[in-house]
């Protein structure tokens, strides 16, 4: 058995975590029903959680109200529910795609303007797919890593055993992933040799590896390193997203056109950039975006706290 860094993991975890083989078991039920009733129990678990979880609501509710000033009380309050929903029908999708078959992936994937990337590929050109963290972003990583050959990035989690678990069931169809801090010659080199990248930037990064750009008119510390590796790669940067239609109806895959005039070579132009494309992205299913991530959470030096 091995950890994300090859090196084999040593000592034997069977009892001291069974919590999260247990877990796992659970969340392994899920990927044997079909989507429509996993969107319903996920609608009512998730209005469980919605209530349980007054930390994460605050969270959603600030973000929200701070983002879209416009919208009424009410109308913040029935969008933070409905994330909490989205959220818990996104973490029973992960079941779909640790375990689940190419052809249930085929069956339940639906596109919108697939013929973007359809394009690049048919041109030898080199690919950055820029995935937000939506909902549903797990099912997207894995059907890319189905369908074509892919790297990705990853943040190793402290438990060793559940580290190992995510690692061997991302890479289950051979894609590669790197550490998240790794921008290494590898990585580079991959891209340039047509290995579409797949890279989820837009979780806050702290102080120290960000620049600030506006995100729906906040200052945001965000990840610098997207123009880096578009350049070094010599990469189109296609932004992408998976939304979770309505009902269970299928799991709809969205392309928009790669971001023009980039890279600039000017990193605060260039973050603005890809946060706008992200708001064009979060467009498409507000409720789906990780409001309850506390993105705004490094300030510009002199602010006081956002949460």
């Amino acid at each position: 058995m091995h950890s994300t860094t090859g090196k084999p993991v040593s000592g034997n975890y069977s009892l001291k975590n069974f919590p999260q083989k247990l877990l796992f078991a659970f969340l392994r039920v899920f990927s044997y029903l079909p989507l429509p009733i996993i969107y319903f129990i996920g609608v009512g678990l998730g209005e469980i959680v919605y209530w349980l979880y007054g930390s994460r609501r605050h969270v959603t509710k600030i973000n929200l109200t701070t983002c879209f000033p416009d919208y009424p009380p009410g109308k913040i309050q029935q969008l933070s529910r409905h994330h909490f929903h989205a959220m818990t029908i996104g973490v029973m999708t992960m079941a779909i795609a640790w375990w689940g078959s190419t052809t249930r992936y085929e069956r339940l994937t639906i596109f919108r303007n697939k013929e973007v990337l359809d394009n690049l590929v048919n041109a030898k050109q080199n690919i950055i797919i820029l995935a937000p963290h939506f909902v549903a972003l797990e099912f997207l990583g894995f059907y890319f890593s189905n369908q074509m050959r892919m790297t990705s990035m990853y943040r190793k989690h402290k438990n060793p055993y559940i580290d190992q678990f995510i690692f061997q069931k991302r890479t289950r169809f051979g894609s590669r992933i790197y550490n998240y801090k790794d921008t290494s010659t590898s990585l580079i080199k991959s891209i340039r040799n047509g290995v579409p990248f797949y890279y989820l930037p837009d979780q806050d990064p702290g102080g120290n590896r960000s620049v600030f750009a506006p995100f729906y008119n906040i200052q945001t510390a965000t990840y610098p390193a997207l123009n880096k590796i578009s350049r070094l790669g010599n990469a189109k940067v296609v932004p992408c997203m998976a939304r979770l239609r309505k009902f269970g109806r299928g799991i709809e895959i969205i392309f928009e056109q790669p971001l023009e005039k980039y890279p600039s070579g000017d990193d605060v132009k260039d973050a603005t950039t890809m946060n706008q494309a992200i708001e064009k992205l979060i467009a498409y299913a507000p409720e789906q975006y990780f409001w309850s991530h506390k993105r705004f959470k490094t300030r510009p030096s002199g602010e006081e706290p956002f949460y």
